[in-house]
């Protein structure tokens, strides 16, 4: 294993973490904003903003897992004054925490001590960074709501709301879905078209056509997610019939259009998106 200094290992984490939220941005990701389009209220440089400010709290040396990410949400809303990258830092934030551990345990072993070393003051920074953002939909809950005072570490908390975000779940299951999805998907289209951009599409499209989004689960119900899982599969079978996939540039712009009249933002694909991307880079 390659020993890096401390400061050569929070500039590699910084790296890939800015890396992969601008690259899929580049990326056309129907529904969502993108170099090609912007949309829902929001612009392009809104969430370049956002990666900026929240780089140098995410990727820094010593801070706990709630920390990072409480500073991470604050810089951010600090920049921009909205919700553009809270499920981004959530999914983001263990993997620079485990990136940033100097250890001959692989990657995954190494994230999976992350997730179960979660403390209940990682668990009140996180719903504090959850209030402060604001995300749409958010509501009450049952058990370990974000209002109250945090009562069990992240983790439980992930898990207890597992079966209803999508994030949440890739806490629980050690993000299983990214790991033997998300980073094959993306690491065979980039090998096929060889160009990150189009990979990215292929990615985004992948997750908005296998699991309802969450984002829209919240603001629409089940009903409308599943709805459109169901038109993401056609586009995404689509796209990868496609040598050349700028020929199917069209459809997907019609696509990304008609979704944002219908003010249907499919973040948590987005999210998944940005964390597989973020994944790649700290690993290659």
């Amino acid at each position: 294993m390659l020993i890096q200094t401390p400061q050569q290992l929070q500039q590699r984490c910084a790296q890939a973490y800015k890396n992969a939220c601008l690259a899929e941005l580049e990326a056309l990701k129907p529904g969502n904003v993108h170099i090609f389009a912007d949309g829902h209220g929001m612009v392009v440089e809104q969430f370049i903003s956002s990666a900026e400010a929240s780089v140098g709290y995410i990727s820094e040396a010593g801070l706990s897992l709630g920390q990072r990410i409480y500073k991470a949400i604050e810089a951010t809303q600090q920049s921009v004054g909205c919700n553009t990258n809270l499920g981004i830092v959530l999914l983001c934030a263990p993997l620079l925490q485990a990136a940033l551990k100097q250890s001959s345990s692989s990657f995954q072993e190494r994230l999976a001590d992350v997730l179960a070393s979660t403390t209940e003051d990682d668990a009140q920074h996180v719903f504090d960074a959850i209030r402060l953002a604001s995300p749409a939909g958010l509501g009450q809950s049952e058990q370990h709501d974000v209002h109250h005072k945090a009562d069990c570490t992240l983790l439980e908390a992930m898990q207890a709301a597992a079966m209803k975000d999508f994030v949440a779940l890739q806490y629980a299951n050690g993000f299983h879905q990214i790991a033997t999805e998300g980073l094959s998907h993306y690491q065979q289209a980039l090998q096929r078209w060889e160009r990150p951009a189009w990979a990215t599409t292929a990615l985004y499209l992948y997750w908005l056509a296998h699991y309802a989004d969450s984002h829209v689960v919240r603001k629409y119900g089940h009903e409308v997610a599943d709805a459109l899982k169901k038109e993401a599969q056609l586009h995404y079978l689509e796209f990868l019939k496609q040598d050349n996939p700028k020929l199917y540039l069209p459809p997907l712009r019609a696509f990304d259009r008609e979704l944002k009249e219908r003010g249907l933002n499919p973040g948590t694909s987005a999210d998944l998106t940005v964390a597989t991307l973020s994944w790649h880079h700290l690993t290659e």
